[in-house]
């Protein structure tokens, strides 16, 4: 009896954590490349190509250790889908240490559903890390110094 309650606090706690996660990139707002006005920092390049349709948009968020899982992040791009392929460009990023979540919002309702307590729609994060607990912002974090980036993202 003891294990089921066990792992019942386990799902309860990854799915509260994903509904964390989830919500960090659902209250984020898109941003154009015109509200961008500095010119200070470098790009970050990221790229999705295993999108399983064209349906929808796809959600990338920039964070820090700071906004990870706390709602919007540092910058926050929303991007149609083409040919199940999609790239995004963070502009004017500042040094430092960083992760990117994604979210194909395929009803394009601006937060991830759910079934039965289980994500509907993909998701990932930079570095791809294969985990199954919640988001770990040091499993997906990397560095931008003096050079640009370019991320692959799979989901």
């Amino acid at each position: 009896m003891k294990s089921l309650k066990t792992s019942k606090k386990q799902y309860l706690t990854f799915i509260t954590s994903l509904i964390v996660f989830i919500l960090s990139i659902s209250f984020s707002v898109a941003q154009s490349d015109s509200e961008v006005t500095t010119t200070e920092g470098q790009t970050i390049t990221v790229t999705v190509k295993n999108v399983k349709n064209n349906i929808g948009q796809i959600m990338f968020t920039l964070h820090n250790g700071e906004t990870w899982m706390k709602g919007q992040g540092i910058q926050n791009i929303n991007s149609e889908i083409i040919n199940n392929t999609v790239t995004v460009t963070f502009k004017n990023v500042k040094p430092g240490t960083y992760a990117v979540m994604v979210l194909h919002d395929e009803n394009k309702n601006n937060r991830m559903d759910f079934e039965n307590g289980m994500p509907k729609e993909s998701y990932g994060m930079s570095n791809n890390p294969l985990s199954y607990g919640p988001p770990n912002f040091g499993e997906a974090k990397f560095n931008i110094d003096a050079e640009n980036l370019n991320l692959d993202i799979r989901f």
